[in-house]
């Protein structure tokens, strides 16, 4: 396969797993809504901080509130995070590589784009957001399905794979980094003191489990209250539940180990994989928890780096 084909794949599988993780965590901070009393808001800039683009946002609005990060994230073009920004380039990628492609996968991949493009107004709104958000997971999910039931599992399948895998397990890290306190706010928009925010621990963490859509599997296998220690075992080390990231470590693994010259992006995966399983969550959340996780954050961009040293083309300036 050719280096520049390669690389197209590579990014076209982090682009559509980037625009239904962002789907998903604006479809759950709008249903989390619900869930709260008026004295309790949403603290709209934790989505924007998730998807690693603040400082974009600062310099272009005034207010983070839900209605400008909504637009931000959703449609914005200039974003490079948002989630319509994501399905142009994937688009844009699956038209370069259209023939070692499902023809399936290409349609969807297109008419995800029509979807937000035609509607992305409508879904500012409150009210038509829920419906059209859900359309987009599905249809990436959906592309996911065709991937995996129509496409030859050689080459090009095992770099969107890799693409796929890496960007799911660096957005899993991301929502569980900010999935705790910082989602709550008072009227005035300060932050909630600990007690404040202690009778709703309990709702927070079940809106970080469904943003990845785990809540009935984490249920399966802990018959306790949800809470923040087994939520973070659950998605940190749990090897059986796809978008855990030790399943997604554990897939990048298998899916290199089918490449030329995989050892050094091998060797780092499989340290983070160690680091992964080894970490004392208790002891994290007294203390290091977002130490930790941008420890994780910095092993994902190696990861990406010797992959992209490896079999992409090298960056010409």
């Amino acid at each position: 396969m050719l280096s520049r084909v390669a690389e197209r794949i590579y990014w076209l599988g982090r682009y559509v797993e980037r625009a239904e993780n962002t789907a998903r965590i604006l479809n759950v901070s709008t249903n989390l809504l619900l869930d709260l009393p008026r004295n309790v808001r949403l603290g709209w800039r934790t989505l924007v901080e998730i998807t690693g683009s603040a400082e974009q946002f600062d310099a272009r609005f005034q207010n983070c509130d839900e209605r400008n990060v909504v637009r931000y994230l959703l449609g914005d073009l200039s974003n490079p995070g948002s989630v319509l920004s994501a399905i142009n380039m994937a688009r844009e990628n699956a038209r370069t590589a259209r023939e070692i492609l499902p023809f399936e996968a290409w349609e969807r991949i297109n008419d995800i784009y029509l979807l937000l493009r035609d509607k992305t107004a409508a879904g500012v709104g409150r009210s038509e957001r829920p419906r059209i958000l859900q359309q987009i997971i599905t249809g990436c999910q959906a592309f996911t399905g065709f991937l995996e039931g129509c496409m030859s599992h050689e080459s090009a399948y095992t770099f969107v794979s890799l693409g796929q895998n890496l960007e799911r397990a660096d957005m899993s890290t991301r929502i569980l980094d900010v999935g705790s306190a910082r989602l709550l706010s008072g009227h005035a928009g300060t932050e909630l003191r600990p007690e404040e925010q202690a009778p709703y621990t309990n709702v927070l963490w079940m809106s970080v489990l469904r943003s990845l859509s785990a809540y009935q599997m984490y249920r399966q296998h802990v018959q306790d209250r949800v809470n923040a220690e087994d939520v973070l075992i659950y998605l940190l080390q749990n090897r059986r539940f796809p978008r855990a990231v030790a399943y997604c470590l554990k897939e990048i693994e298998s899916y290199l180990g089918e490449l030329p010259r995989h050892e050094e992006a091998l060797r780092q995966t499989v340290a983070i994989e160690r680091r992964v399983h080894s970490a004392a969550i208790p002891a994290l959340l007294e203390s290091g928890l977002h130490e930790f996780i941008d420890d994780l954050e910095l092993g994902y961009a190696a990861i990406h780096d010797q992959i992209a040293a490896t079999w992409f083309l090298p960056v010409t300036r």
